[in-house]
């Protein structure tokens, strides 16, 4: 795969860009909008419109730029009232990558497929089908395995990455702990770098086939601590919300290192302040 096109150039889609162009990748991306199409051939990169879930364009333009792999990186979009797309949308991606001959999609899919269950969550722990017949599933975790399953059953080599809370430039988590009405000093605080993220995906373009992973900082820290940290790095004058002692899910990336992946950030403090 030496041709990639990104669905989503936002605040992971675009530093991939540049992340894929530096190891050598012909990368085009898409925009929601013709002016964000135009930024991108302000930066050098071959652009194209996408709004999904309805994208009668995209044959014509993987066809158009002989994409051979495509990495679909937006996000499920439930806080704005937009989840129930998200699986019409990763349909219409499978759907597009057939016709078009695509060769491999790697998908940017979350760790909030796992149930609310306070335990050690690894890839075998979430399916539809487990989903189906288990009540702590939520229905954002529906929605999220409904798109990974259309993945799975496309026919097309696949991998996917299940990232646990994403931190990076413009994305400090001092500015969430603000939004927090309480932390628990017995939740695990599931996080990894942007950069780790990009790293997996890059791996993940020869190395993972047809395959679920979890992406996400190796070693971590309560939530409370880990939010302590943040408004402490950033000097900020607001207090930790209140701390309650409930347990929590932990989510583990055995399977990605197992094949041969290195964390940049081995621990989520490092993480913390990898803002370089």
């Amino acid at each position: 795969m030496q041709r990639i096109a990104i669905i989503g150039a936002g605040w992971l889609g675009q530093p991939l860009i540049q992340h894929l162009k530096q190891q050598n990748y012909y990368v085009c991306a898409s925009r929601t909008s013709l002016s964000g199409v135009e930024q991108l051939h302000a930066q050098g990169v071959d652009g194209f419109v996408c709004q999904l879930p309805n994208a009668p364009q995209l044959v014509e333009a993987l066809l158009n730029f002989r994409c051979d792999a495509l990495i679909g990186c937006f996000p499920p979009g439930f806080r704005k009232g937009h989840g129930t797309d998200y699986q019409a949308s990763w349909q219409t991606l499978v759907n597009a990558a057939q016709q078009a001959g695509i060769r491999k999609i790697i998908m940017i899919s979350s760790t909030s497929v796992y149930p609310d269950q306070a335990q050690t969550m690894r890839e075998e722990d979430a399916s539809l089908v487990q989903c189906e017949q288990n009540s702590m599933f939520s229905e954002k975790a529906k929605i999220m395995l409904c798109a990974e399953q259309a993945i799975i059953d496309s026919g097309i080599e696949y991998a996917i990455l299940r990232c646990s809370g994403l931190i990076g430039p413009n994305r400090h988590p001092a500015r969430f702990a603000l939004r927090l009405s309480q932390v628990s000093d017995q939740a695990p605080a599931n996080m990894v770098h942007q950069y780790d993220v990009l790293q997996a995906i890059t791996f993940s373009l020869t190395e993972i086939n047809n395959h679920i992973i979890n992406v996400t900082t190796p070693t971590t820290v309560s939530k409370a601590e880990f939010y302590r940290a943040a408004l402490s790095a950033v000097q900020s004058p607001h207090p930790l919300p209140p701390i309650v002692h409930l347990p929590d899910k932990r989510i583990v990336s055995d399977k990605l290192i197992t094949m041969g992946f290195h964390f940049h950030y081995a621990n989520t403090l490092e993480a913390l302040h990898g803002y370089e």
